[in-house]
């Protein structure tokens, strides 16, 4: 049965189309931050040469994962996502346990790229003016920036994270281009990282730890289902758009760096000096003005990650507020931006709390508030995928919609099995994400884990106390 939007609220319709979903997707995803911030530390601690290989397999988990969930998307159109996926498929606790793990989930990774974004800002800021201002301070500033954008309408960041997107993909092809046009270095256009034989060692569960980062965000494609036009054809074709772009460009872009450096030089590099990896090769192969954009895009790449991921708690906010989950004041709506402003403010208010806290603590944005921040993330987006997975396969077997035995089993059942793989080798090398601390190896993961028990429970509460709550739950905002 079809069922319609809570009280008439809802999000602006046909307000973006396919390329505007993929470029809201793909920013979440931040190119540079991923290549420049993940990629050395994936080669030194994880199976070294090998990481090209791992972005490739984890892409096709993915795509296996985005077949079902696409499958879904023809039936779901709701801004709550995951959660409106796993309670259509795996029954209301489960759906908010789901919800409070992802708000959890990407309220921590948000906060820290704007752990990277202070160290990487304050430092162009000293760079550009001269002026010396504390990491936290300029977090703080930049989170108000963050707001009012977050509040405008969706047209409006869809064009500017388009834009920024596609500088940030020029400058990392304009590089890859150098390194093809060179031929290589030492070891020539060499295939080696693609070899099972380096792809598949001791150390493949600890290269997944950073890759499975990197993939994060595509999922948010389905967040945007009330906002894009021809919902049922956009969100399924933004997914595997999306997958196919991170994977190709993740794994040929890593490849190319390796064969710039050659192999040995490139295990040697990474593991020296990470921060200038890409900076060093880039102003050999390409030029210095190419680094100093470089430079600059790593800031605007934190930009539109931090930016676009605020649309995506905002929107998650606004889905629960909606149907009474938590306090209905999030469903508030901007008078003409039609835009969750309440929930926004909610979230910047958050940040700037947190970000303040670390600051007064003073931690360091980089060693320790980014991986302590990132680790409940990674692990709280892994086991909602999985929930996901499973929901897929759930939804269709009792709902008997149309979808073919790929779709509604194969696809969603292998894609499941090999997100419980992933969960599993993460937790086994957590120690990587948390820096090695004993307490909090063990302390973060539970928490995440805590948090979806908690929302199970509260489920089970709003069934005995608030029933009409209950039933309305994860309501399919289908127009057919």
């Amino acid at each position: 049965m079809d069922l319609h939007p809570h009280d008439g609220i809802t999000l602006r319709k046909n307000a973006i189309g396919l390329l505007g979903v993929v470029f809201f997707v793909i920013a979440t995803n931040g190119p540079l931050t991923v290549l420049m911030g993940a990629v050395p530390s994936a080669i030194t601690f994880g199976n070294g040469i090998g990481l090209p290989g791992v972005f490739v397999l984890i892409g096709l988990i993915y795509l296996l994962f985005s077949v079902g969930f696409a499958a879904m998307a023809h039936h779901i159109k709701n801004a709550g996502a995951f959660y409106a996926y796993v309670s259509s498929g795996l029954g209301h606790p489960l759906g908010v346990g789901a919800a409070f793990m992802a708000i959890t989930a990407y309220a921590s990774l948000n906060l820290a790229l704007y752990g990277m974004f202070g160290f990487f800002g304050s430092h162009l800021l000293t760079h550009i003016t001269g002026l010396e201002l504390p990491w936290w301070v300029v977090c703080a500033v930049f989170a108000i920036v963050v707001h009012f954008f977050s509040t405008r309408n969706i047209q409006f960041n869809g064009k500017m994270l388009g834009t920024l997107m596609l500088a940030e993909i020029a400058i990392i092809l304009i590089f890859d281009a150098g390194v093809f046009i060179q031929g290589g270095g030492p070891d020539g256009l060499t295939f080696a990282p693609f070899a099972p034989s380096n792809v598949f060692v001791p150390a493949l569960g600890s290269a997944i730890v950073f890759v499975i980062s990197a993939f994060t965000g595509f999922e948010t494609a389905a967040i945007y289902a009330e906002e894009a036009r021809d919902a049922k054809r956009t969100v399924p074709l933004a997914l595997y758009i999306s997958v196919i772009v991170i994977m190709t460009l993740y794994a040929g872009s890593t490849w190319l760096l390796i064969a710039a450096y050659g192999i040995e030089e490139a295990l040697k590099t990474a593991a020296n000096n990470p921060g200038e990896i890409w900076f060093t090769m880039s102003t050999k192969l390409v030029g210095a003005w190419s680094a100093d954009v470089m430079d600059v895009l790593m800031t605007t790449s934190l930009f539109a990650a931090i930016l676009s991921f605020q649309n995506t708690l905002s929107r998650y906010l606004f889905s629960l507020g909606r149907e009474g989950v938590i306090w209905r004041g999030f469903a508030v709506l901007h008078p003409k931006q039609q835009t969750p402003t309440i929930a926004s403010g909610f979230q910047s208010v958050l940040m700037i709390a947190g970000i303040v806290a670390a600051g007064l603590y003073s931690l360091d944005p980089l060693t320790v508030l980014m991986p302590l921040a990132a680790t409940p993330a990674s692990i709280g987006i892994v086991v909602v995928q999985f929930l996901a997975a499973l929901a897929v396969v759930g939804f269709f077997h009792t709902s008997k919609r149309d979808a073919n035995l790929f779709q509604r089993l194969i696809a969603p059942g292998v894609s499941a099995m090999a997100l419980g793989a992933v969960l599993i080798m993460m937790l086994m090398n957590v120690s990587l994400l948390t820096g090695g601390n004993p307490v909090f190896d063990w302390l973060l993961p539970t928490s995440v884990f805590a948090i979806g028990l908690f929302g199970v429970a509260y489920a089970m509460w709003l069934k005995r106390n608030r029933p009409a709550v209950y039933q309305n739950l994860a309501r399919v905002l289908n127009e057919v």
